[in-house]
């Protein structure tokens, strides 16, 4: 399997030094590549070029730094794991979108028993009934 820079400058050679435009490599690498776990990380300008297809998002409690957050929650888990820094929210500058969850079940939500199963049984053979006799009205 190729490495991307193999690949990129195998087609260079194919095309006789001419450069294919970004999108139109782009392109050709989705369509004809593959993924490779075991392959080396593709860096873009010194740093890892992310994958997109791994791209997640946490939650984090208002007040709580970021940082302490994601070496604790998300770490142990994805050692290989980053925090993409250019993201910082318009109103505060800091890294991070700042949003709110309201979560309305826990809050509002009151918990109504279901009805007894023989209420339910009752009003199931009602209805059947209806059906059996306007079915019976339908074939007379």
């Amino acid at each position: 399997m190729l490495s991307r820079d193999t690949f990129k400058h195998w087609l260079k050679v194919y095309m006789d030094g001419e450069m294919l435009p970004a999108a139109t490599f782009k392109l050709l690498q989705k369509h004809l590549g593959e993924h490779d776990e075991e392959a080396e990380v593709c860096m873009v300008r010194g740093k890892p070029e992310p994958n997109p297809d791994l791209r997640d998002h946490e939650n984090v409690p208002l007040g709580e730094d970021i940082h302490e957050y994601f070496e604790r929650e998300v770490l142990p888990h994805v050692p290989d794991a980053w925090i993409d820094e250019s993201k910082k929210d318009e109103k505060d500058g800091q890294v991070g979108i700042v949003g709110y969850e309201i979560p309305f079940n826990r809050h509002f939500y009151k918990y109504a028993p279901p009805r007894p199963l023989e209420e339910i049984d009752t009003d199931l053979d009602k209805v059947s009934r209806e059906i059996m006799t306007l079915l019976q009205e339908i074939h007379a």
